[in-house]
């Protein structure tokens, strides 16, 4: 656990800019700063939800545990705010979160956070701006991967890697080929044969785990057509 000044923070969301100096004062003493390494688990699936997440640096995969097989459902990088659909909407955590490089959050009392957002309107309604962009960002993903082809699901998630999550055409896959398939919606045959193939085209350069985008206008093209 660190030692840290709310007010003084330079990872602050947009919502806590309508912070008053009395309510900084309340925040930093209703929560905690913690660091995780990559593997460890932030917030697990069927545990009691106390806290709401401020993810302030790092990548982490948001996943859950269906019926029969588990499903990452997103990838967020920092700073994002995590858990508040299942803290707002249940007592009990929907899903599990978990680190995928070295990762410092900020835990934030769950009953604070409802009052801050019952006291403060500017505040709540730069939350829910944030819930609003998440929730139309997973129903475009979820019809992409409903309605395109392996290939443009596959493209699509690279551009999608390289444009919002790293903001370059070379990068270091955060997932094993296991999860980068369930993130896609295939088998690990079948993603590993597209990547052969995306490489074989010069579209990508493969390094072990890293990805050079050499083509980003044809990928763009594979991702539209699906």
């Amino acid at each position: 656990m660190q030692k840290h000044s709310c007010q003084n923070c330079k990872i602050r969301s947009v919502a806590e800019e309508f912070l008053s100096p009395e309510e900084f004062i309340k925040l930093e003493a209703n929560s905690a700063v913690v660091d995780f390494k990559k593997g460890d688990v932030i917030i697990r699936q069927k545990a009691l939800s106390l806290n709401v997440v401020y993810l302030r640096t790092g990548l982490v995969k948001i996943h859950m545990q269906g019926p029969s097989k588990e499903k990452i459902l997103r990838l967020v990088k920092a700073p994002s705010y995590l858990g508040i659909p299942t803290t707002f909407g249940d007592k009990i955590n929907n899903y599990s979160v978990t680190a995928l490089t070295d990762t410092t959050v900020c835990f934030i009392d769950a009953s604070f956070f409802k009052m801050l957002t019952y006291g403060n309107g500017k505040f709540a309604y730069e939350i829910i701006i944030d819930l609003c962009k998440n929730e139309l960002f997973d129903q475009q993903r979820h019809i992409n991967q409903e309605q395109k082809q392996i290939p443009g699901r596959v493209a699509e998630t690279l551009i999608c890697m390289s444009e919002m999550l790293f903001s370059n055409s070379t990068f270091s896959l955060p997932l094993s080929r296991v999860e980068l398939a369930d993130l896609v919606g295939t088998s690990r045959e079948s993603l590993s044969r597209i990547l052969s193939q995306f490489s074989c085209e010069q579209l990508i350069k493969m390094n072990g785990s890293e990805i050079q985008i050499l083509n980003k206008e044809r990928l763009e093209m594979i991702s539209q057509k699906g």
